[in-house]
């Protein structure tokens, strides 16, 4: 079954079908040669397609159904995951999942977000909404990875923290601001993929790192598309103006040094081949680890410090520009 295809994709979905058509029929050397053509050609068109993609449509790729989350990279890439629940406060979030877990053989920690992939795992997992008491697990398991000398390595892949009353009363913004707080102290290696949508506070609140890496058509922004239409403009339909306005795509974040690395994606995005997206995710993760890992603690914090000092003078920057 191919993957869904996204409004603008109208040229791949019409390949697609013609390719499944074919392989109904029964094999013959003529069908056999017309598929491998119509595959190149799939290839092809998808390529050219991705290679113009504009910011609204990148958000629309990282908000794909089928986009490889949290659960497949622990699958693929992170053996003997061992899930670990609660805050010790209040409740455990099922929106924010952590544990332990081997990467090449390295005990590490990992933390990230999880949407849910059918309708009673989305309602179940809050579609990505972490809530206070998400973050304070995230923060309370961080510290334990710390005292054991355990590398942490985040997934970010949520809309925004959860904004329901019940979310402000159990305070959602001082839960994040202790994570923002005490992850720059953290004694330990911090690496951050942003694998889907990193939406405002809530990635923020899991995303403060030694490496900030990116996958290439994922989003990372302080508001998504739609609420900042609403903001600036009154009007949602604005939506694709926004995004443009924003410059949520991995390219804009790597040159304004809010990120340090795009990891690439299969031609037309991970949904495609979530395996090879993996293996590109894999190969990224081992190389910063070590990087990292080579250094001594006192570097690293201050190293840590200084990346996102230089975030808050890129602001200030752009305001006086």
């Amino acid at each position: 079954m191919p993957p869904e295809t996204l409004d603008f994709e109208e040229p791949i979905a019409v390949l697609l079908k013609e390719i499944e058509s074919l392989e109904a029929l029964p094999t013959t050397e003529p069908r056999n040669r017309e598929l491998a053509l119509l595959r190149k050609r799939l290839q092809t068109v998808r390529g050219d397609l991705y290679a113009t993609l504009t910011p609204w449509q990148r958000v629309l790729v990282a908000r794909h159904p089928s986009r490889p989350g949290l659960e497949g990279f622990i699958q693929r890439l992170f053996p003997n995951f061992v899930e670990i629940h609660g805050d010790r406060r209040f409740a455990d979030d099922h929106a924010m999942m952590t544990g332990f877990a081997d990467f090449h053989d390295q005990p590490v920690l990992v933390v990230g977000h999880v949407k849910g992939t059918d309708t009673k795992e989305k309602i179940f997992r809050n579609f990505g909404y972490a809530r206070p008491e998400g973050y304070r697990k995230a923060l309370r398991v961080m510290r334990l990875a710390e005292k054991f000398r355990r590398p942490i390595v985040v997934f970010v892949d949520t809309p925004a923290a959860y904004p329901g009353i019940e979310s402000e009363e159990r305070g959602v913004a001082e839960a994040i601001a202790a994570n923002l707080r005490d992850m720059m102290l953290l004694d330990t290696p911090i690496l951050v993929c942003v694998s889907g949508e990193g939406g405002s506070g809530g990635a923020l609140g899991i995303a403060v790192g030694d490496r900030v890496l990116m996958q290439e058509f994922a989003i990372y922004s302080v508001i998504p598309p739609e609420g900042c239409a609403a903001i600036l403009w009154r009007d949602s339909a604005k939506k694709m103006e926004a995004a443009a306005a924003l410059k949520l795509t991995a390219p804009d974040l790597l040159k304004a040094a809010i990120i340090d690395e795009i990891i690439p994606e299969p031609i037309g995005g991970a949904h495609t081949d979530p395996a090879a997206a993996a293996a590109l995710v894999d190969a990224a993760l081992s190389r910063s680890l070590a990087e990292v890992a080579a250094l001594d603690s006192e570097t690293r914090l201050a190293l840590r410090y200084e990346k996102f000092r230089r975030m808050g003078r890129a602001g200030i920057e752009f305001t006086e520009g």
